[in-house]
């Protein structure tokens, strides 16, 4: 499962210091999680709830086809970005969002 391959990444990438691998894997996990998450409701007014146990809120299942769903759009929004800084003349910027989206890129599509 893609979800299980990104966590697994993220400690080797923190141990090697990769700072750009560790960002996008941290996005990327946060943006699943994100979209996981269902917002709680007064079942009696359709207002949000308040009060004790509210986080308490089941997450939504997420299939594997969802999840590379994800992750795909976070590449996409890196080499976007990176485009745009590369115009803006700041290729640091650019580089370094190409180094994320590579680094979620060998994830999505394993050898």
């Amino acid at each position: 499962m893609l979800r299980d391959r990104l966590r697994a990444a993220l400690v080797p990438a923190m141990k090697a210091r990769d700072k750009p691998a560790v960002t996008a894997l941290r996005s990327a996990l946060a943006a699943i999680e994100n979209a996981a998450a269902v917002p709680p409701q007064d079942p009696h007014h359709g207002l949000p709830a308040v009060g004790l146990g509210v986080t308490e809120a089941p997450r939504r299942e997420q299939d594997d086809a969802e999840i590379e769903r994800i992750v795909r759009a976070e590449i996409s929004e890196r080499r976007t970005a990176a485009t745009d800084y590369d115009a803006l003349g700041r290729p640091d910027e650019a580089t370094r969002l190409r180094a994320e989206a590579q680094a979620l890129e060998t994830l999505v599509t394993p050898a």
